[in-house]
């Protein structure tokens, strides 16, 4: 058998009128079942690859020779193997049913994956047929019937040669009349292409070629410049082409009949050429033109099927811009009518390119409908899948196939006008309304580049408004709450599948409903950096030395240690101008600061400000310019405010200002309580009582109630609000949260730099006081940017750790809340050995001195050298569930950051936003 691999690649198809593959049978006609007069002595039966081919004819009609001499062995599913398979024995017809069914199975297995798929039975009965066309059908593929027609007499002779097996004498004659009844009707039972090798000497010299499927172009790998729905803007059209690299060609009257594209690239168009828009013709032209000359591929829409219609003279509806189509179409010549009909007629469904790594269609198409062909492959190739409903405006309700996509292969389609094109699940809508005011939208493929042509007016009124002003709205798909709440998961790139809780899923509907800023720029939430394990030393809950025992023992070498800043966690969204800002995100303005839970953490006066600075500097620093993105996205803390403050409007109490609320309280009521005790108790000392051990305890309390309360004292303390940038987490296109830390130091760096060198007339800046106040000389400004102090340690080397350890002592005995010890890239895989198990290695761990855990656990936190006397402290199981939780926050994070880089639906970036929030309502641990 001749295979499409053994001969030349195919060539980029050009248009030829064909039918409806969909609902007529192969174009190449049944043979006639009388007997021909000169049969060809050399016949060749084509087949399409992963079709069902029956191979139908008497027993000792040679059937199984046939197989055996045009097929794999593993192509072929025999009757007589199932039979020995069920019963031991292929000529034991007892087990008929058993083995037919297991034929059956055996066959939807081979068709599901695929596979061309023989069928060795005699397949005489139209019942039998029946039940094999049903499978076929099931997996929506092409079934084909080979027909050996050998004479009864030949037959017949066979069978009374045959050493393993002879069947009784009616046999042969019952099958031979069932075969000759079954001939003229072949073909309509649904069978796509019929051959009949008439008397046995056909059969011997039959060659079998097997052909591609017709949308399957896999040999052709690109690149490509992939167009959404033109619907007859000819204008934009040249435009966008233009904008790709391509030359236009123009016929004498200057119209447009080709476009030669650059060096190897080819342009797929998607479909919906015609309707609605100023020039169907002039599109049409320029497109047939592009095919013909090998430039360019086109599948079909929905709209060239009603234009093909309305051109046979079918009855057809006038509306949705057909009306439009044909009054244009009947001002050209009667041949380019001729010829727009045989192009639209000749267009496939969808095609399959770059080794199936990409699928073109024009409503969508789930992977099971890949390369398969079938009246129900074409419809949802073309119209897509409807729920059967109707929306507010008449129109039908899609089925959601895009969310629900997990295939491999890009699927490129459009046919839903967007208002902006997006990645969904590794597919894309191209058609992003350009008739109605949008633009027309090109993928370059496979670098996976949108590029974008505005339309130059609406020249069709749609239906349905293609902007809707719900959050979420921009990309088509406004928010729901069912994408959020309730038992679900949400996946992700580095942690696989991560579970959300229904209670937990709504504590996080509740908290962001209430307190949140606007939803259309809540994209990212930090995970929780969960603390060290236990510390060993006496008289410390937390060391240093464990967390670079614990990266050491994880295969880590060398970590980087920051200063664990007191004021809370932020995540600020910065944009280059306020339009930048709405033009990405909805609202206007220049961006917005928020906390770790979602809650803006300045009120607007002093949030603007903020931004103001860190904008400038952004562009001082050339971060807006060299990162190509008009904003960013930072994670930060906000230094000089009050611990846990959250000067944002919000009409409840934060975690931390509950905590802030109760030192406050227990500072209060302690001073008001202890001194009339200690007194009392010195009083009964005086006299002689043993009190002595009670007096020293209190005193003890005392003692750790004045280093709380100046604790409390330094925390509540107001102060102008600094930001401290840790990294960037992303900007236009790029998820910035990744890689070397050394790299997100050098980007900070510069930051914070641009930000101290800004003097206000224009001088060189004189150092910035300490403080944080303004310069009374008026040449530099504050800084509004604050460095966090860092440095790095070898985690095996002594002297390393030593100085490491010295100076997390150091801050801490000054006030300090701690440091954050994190591996050199991020995120860290280690491979298993020597003890490890492997895996993801915590991104950071909090180690935090004693004035900062007094405030998170209260006064009666000790300080003095007895181990067994320190609070419990989360180790073994709820520490290892603490980073399990910690891991998942991350991985979801760095999912929404990848999600918002490939300019995915809002709703896609929320599922991972809303899951982190969702997970800090687990119950790992009642105290931070």
């Amino acid at each position: 058998m001749t295979r499409p691999d053994d001969a030349p690649s195919t060539p980029t198809p050009e248009p030829t009128p064909a039918p409806d593959p969909a609902t007529a049978p192969d174009p190449t006609p049944a043979p006639d079942p009388a007997p021909a007069a000169d049969p060809a002595p050399h016949p060749v039966l084509p087949l399409t690859e992963g079709s069902l081919v029956l191979l139908v004819g008497t027993s000792a009609a040679g059937k199984s020779t046939f197989a055996r001499r045009h097929f794999r062995p593993t192509e072929v599913v025999s009757s007589d193997t199932c039979r020995a398979l069920v019963g031991d024995d292929e000529n034991d017809q007892s087990v008929t049913a058993d083995a037919f069914e297991l034929l059956h199975f055996l066959v939807g297995k081979r068709l599901a994956a695929g596979r061309l798929t023989v069928v060795d039975a005699t397949n005489v009965q139209a019942g039998a047929r029946k039940q094999l066309l049903a499978v076929a059908r099931e997996h929506d593929a092409r079934a084909e019937a080979i027909v050996l027609d050998v004479p009864l007499g030949v037959c017949a002779e066979r069978n009374r040669t045959r050493p393993d097996r002879e069947l009784p004498a009616f046999v042969i004659p019952r099958q031979h009349r069932e075969l000759r009844a079954s001939l003229p009707g072949l073909a309509k039972e649904g069978f796509r292409r019929v051959h009949v090798l008439r008397g046995a000497a056909e059969v011997a010299s039959a060659e079998v070629v097997l052909e591609r499927r017709r949308v399957d172009l896999r040999h052709l790998t690109g690149p490509f410049d992939l167009v959404g729905d033109v619907h007859g803007c000819r204008s934009e059209l040249e435009t966008l082409l233009g904008r790709l690299g391509y030359r236009l060609v123009r016929d004498a009257a200057g119209r447009p009949v080709d476009a030669v594209p650059p060096a190897g690239r080819t342009a797929v168009f998607v479909g919906d050429l015609v309707d609605r828009g100023p020039d169907t013709p002039g599109v049409l032209r320029l497109v047939m033109g592009m095919v013909a000359a090998g430039h360019a591929l086109c599948v079909s829409g929905n709209h060239e099927l009603k234009v093909a219609r309305a051109l046979d003279g079918d009855r057809v509806t006038l509306s949705y811009g057909l009306r439009e189509s044909m009054e244009q179409l009947g001002a050209e010549p009667a041949e380019f009518r001729a010829e727009v009909r045989e192009f639209v007629r000749g267009l496939a469904d969808h095609y399959l390119l770059d080794g199936g790594a990409l699928v073109v269609c024009h409503a969508g198409l789930p992977e099971r409908y890949h390369g398969r062909s079938s009246g129900r492959v074409r419809s949802h190739a073309l119209y897509g899948g409807t729920t059967g409903e109707t929306d507010d405006y008449g129109l039908p309700v899609r089925q959601a196939w895009a969310e629900e996509y997990r295939g491999r292969p890009l699927v490129v389609y459009g046919h839903t006008p967007l208002p902006v094109a997006s990645f969904l699940h590794n597919t894309v809508c191209l058609d992003t309304g350009c008739v109605f005011g949008g633009a027309l939208t090109a993928l370059r493929y496979p670098e996976r580049e949108l590029v974008r042509v505005e339309a130059e007016r609406r020249w069709y009124e749609p239906v349905r408004p293609l902007l809707s002003g719900a959050p979420g709205g921009r990309e088509g798909r406004p928010l729901d709450v069912a994408d959020v709440a309730g038992p679900h998961t949400v996946e992700t790139a580095l942690h696989g599948t991560v579970a959300v809780r229904p209670e937990n899923a709504a504590a996080a509907l509740e908290t962001v409903g209430r307190y949140a800023v606007d939803p259309r720029l809540l994209v990212y939430l930090p995970p929780t950096v969960p603390p060290v394990a236990a510390g060993r030393r006496p008289g410390f809950a937390e060391h240093p030395d464990e967390a670079f025992a614990g990266y050491r023992a994880d295969g880590v070498g060398r970590v980087l240690c920051a200063e664990l800043q007191p004021g809370p966690r932020a995540v600020v969204l910065v944009a280059r101008d306020d339009a930048a800002l709405a033009r990405r995100f909805g609202p206007a303005g220049p961006g917005a600061v928020w906390s770790r839970t979602g809650r803006a953490l300045l009120g607007p006066a002093e949030e603007a400000e903020l931004l103001a600075r860190l904008r400038a500097a952004a562009e001082r620093s050339g971060l807006f310019e060299e990162l190509g993105s008009d904003w960013l996205l930072l994670d930060a803390a906000l230094t000089g405010l009050p611990a846990g403050a959250d000067l944002g409007p919000a009409p409840a109490e934060s975690p931390a200002e509950a905590r802030q609320a109760r030192n406050a309280a227990v500072v209060a009521s302690a001073g008001a309580l202890l001194p009339p005790v200690l007194a009392a108790l010195e009083r009964a000392a005086a006299r002689g009582l043993d009190v002595a051990g009670l007096l020293d305890r209190q005193r003890d309390r005392a003692a750790d109630l004045r280093d709380f309360a100046e604790a409390h004292r330094r925390a509540a303390a107001p102060g102008r609000p600094l930001l401290a940038p840790f990294r960037l987490l992303a900007a236009e296109g790029a998820n910035l949260a990744t890689g070397p830390e050394r790299e997100h130091l050098a980007r900070i760096d510069r930051l914070v730099d641009a930000d101290r060198t800004a003097p206000a007339d224009g001088t060189a800046p004189d150092a910035a006081p300490a403080d944080g106040t303004t310069p009374t000389d008026g040449t530099t400004p504050a800084p509004a940017l604050h460095r966090t102090a860092r440095r790095w340690v070898d985690t095996g080397d002594e002297a390393s750790t030593a100085a490491a350890v010295a100076w997390w002592e150091e801050l801490t005995a000054a006030g300090g809340a701690g440091i954050v010890v994190r591996p050199p890239v991020s995120p860290t895989r280690t491979a298993p050995g020597e003890g490890r198990p492997g895996g993801l290695v915590q991104p950071a761990v909090q180690v935090r001195g004693r004035e900062r855990l007094r405030l998170l656990h209260g006064p009666d936190h000790p300080d003095h050298p007895d181990p067994s006397d320190r609070p419990a402290r989360p180790s073994g199981g709820v520490l290892g569930l603490r980073r399990s939780l910690a891991l998942r926050e991350y991985a979801l994070g760095l999912e929404a950051l990848d999600r918002l880089a490939a300019r995915e639906p809002l709703w896609r970036v929320h599922q991972a936003v809303f899951a982190v929030l969702a997970l800090e309502s687990e119950p790992a641990d009642p105290r931070p």
